[in-house]
């Protein structure tokens, strides 16, 4: 008996065991302690209790203690209620804790607030902070103006900007100033009279450009624009008076065969006439007949006149095949 009852409490002492191991594990998983003790160590201070609130909230803790812990290094103050709720919004905590270490670093006057809304607008904040203190250089594609004497010209032009950290939220992108500055480049070619002035002078284009305030409204301060290359491409002009020309001719042949169709219809309408007269000659001659108007010999002498014509016509035709061979 005394067994039995031994063995009945030692698997009892492994049952609860087993259910103390699981019940931790499953603590151990949904509490990250782990992370709550690199948290305290690093001089962030944060509860188990706010930790399980995340957990409760779908919110990923280590999304939101590393760059606690990271920002707090580095002399920033935050909480985790301001990085919690930009992770709600879909923003990248990560990345704004990077931007604002690095605006720090370079002395540049930036909020978190600023910086969270600039990445909840689809931007990569980290990246603008390093062009607004490392410019950047955008390079065009080619751009194909043609100056006043006809001769085009293929340009492509380099771009330095800097991020306007103010303009970034609402401000136009890249493609924009890649537009703006072709729209120039095209502008000062076509004022040109001769391309052979803007190959003397490629810098014109550059200033002209500079002048138009290319970057008002846009995410990006301009600090020059370069043009890396010209190259002269086709006679647009001669190609355009060619093809007017070309265009010409059409029109005329075109007129000129209608004129042709219309002779050839008015021939045909007057020998449907002619056809239709001679139909009616003998109707006439039989009606003259009948009245009396028209003798039996003055017809017979009629006839024997046409077949004398049809006759000479006949040799006629024959001589002149005869000559021409």
């Amino acid at each position: 008996m005394n067994d039995l009852q031994f063995g009945g409490g030692f698997i009892g002492i492994v049952i609860a065991a087993i259910l103390i191991v699981i019940l931790l594990i499953i603590f151990l998983r949904f509490v990250p302690v782990g992370l709550w003790v690199t948290a305290y160590f690093s001089g962030v201070k944060v509860g188990i209790g706010t930790l399980i609130g995340m957990r409760l909230r779908r919110v990923n803790p280590h999304r939101i203690i590393r760059p606690l812990i990271k920002a707090t290094k580095a002399g920033l103050s935050l909480s985790t209620n301001q990085l919690e709720a930009h992770y709600l919004a879909g923003g990248n905590v990560d990345r704004v804790i990077d931007a604002l270490i690095a605006s720090q670093r370079a002395e540049i006057d930036l909020e978190f607030e600023k910086a969270a809304a600039i990445d909840l607008a689809g931007r990569d904040v980290f990246e603008a902070v390093q062009v607004s203190v490392n410019p950047k250089v955008i390079e065009t594609p080619k751009v194909s103006a043609v100056a006043q004497n006809g001769i085009e010209l293929i340009v492509k032009a380099k771009v330095t900007v800097r991020a306007n950290i103010e303009r970034l939220v609402g401000g136009a992108g890249e493609d924009t100033i890649i537009a703006r500055v072709g729209e120039g480049i095209v502008t000062t070619v076509g004022s040109s009279e001769k391309h052979e002035e803007v190959l003397e002078n490629p810098d014109s284009m550059s200033q002209t450009v500079l002048k138009k305030g290319l970057d008002s409204g846009t995410a990006f301060e301009i600090l020059s624009i370069d043009i890396a290359d010209v190259d002269v491409g086709r006679n647009i002009g001669a190609q355009l008076q060619t093809d007017q020309s070309e265009a010409d001719k059409n029109i005329a042949q075109a007129k000129a065969e209608e004129r042709r169709s219309m002779a050839i219809a008015q021939e045909q309408e007057m020998r449907a006439e002619v056809v239709q007269a001679e139909s009616k000659v003998p109707l006439a001659m039989a009606e003259a007949l009948r009245q009396g108007n028209l003798g039996v010999m003055d017809y017979y002498k009629l006839q024997n006149v046409e077949s004398d014509t049809e006759m000479r016509k006949s040799i006629s035709g024959q001589a002149d095949q005869s000559e021409n061979e």
